[in-house]
């Protein structure tokens, strides 16, 4: 019996393509972001032993308008990395710094300190790659004049 497909047309690049179920099966929850970081991420160890890192990430879209103008827009996603991810991004990443996140899309709620439900998304990353190269035989005149990250709208 043959493996059960779809068949797709890409719009875009004018050409079609046939997806397997299988392959379906591993596009199941799976969000990819490049993007800049907003902060530094907050990392804490857990009594279980375990890391976590939390930063939140913005990925930004321009385009004209229907008056030719350009639009910037920009999103914000909550990004969670465990173990080794956090240890990597507690160790590497900073604010501005440009990542690629791979990872699966997750809601939760709980209850703040007032009793208010509150609903949050957040992306579990599964895969962290940095795009950017950080600056590693920086002079301190380099150093200053990076580290004026204030200047930038992530």
């Amino acid at each position: 019996m043959p493996a059960a497909c779809c068949y797709f047309a890409d719009v875009k690049t004018k050409s079609n393509f046939t997806l397997n179920f299988t392959d379906m099966n591993a596009m199941k929850n799976r969000v990819q972001l490049i993007g800049h970081l907003g902060a530094a991420p907050e990392v804490r160890n857990l009594n279980s032993g375990k890391k976590v890192a939390q930063f939140s990430l913005a990925t930004s879209e321009t385009y004209k308008n229907t008056a030719g103008e350009r639009v910037q827009e920009t999103q914000w996603h909550q990004v969670v990395a465990w173990n080794k991810l956090a240890e990597i991004a507690e160790n590497f990443l900073d604010r501005g710094r440009q990542v690629a996140v791979e990872g699966k899309l997750v809601y939760r709620s709980y209850e703040d300190k007032n009793g208010v439900k509150r609903y949050v998304t957040e992306v579990i990353a599964t895969d962290i790659l940095m795009l950017d190269k950080k600056e590693k035989d920086a002079t301190p005149e380099m150093a200053e004049e990076s580290a004026s990250h204030d200047q930038l709208p992530f």
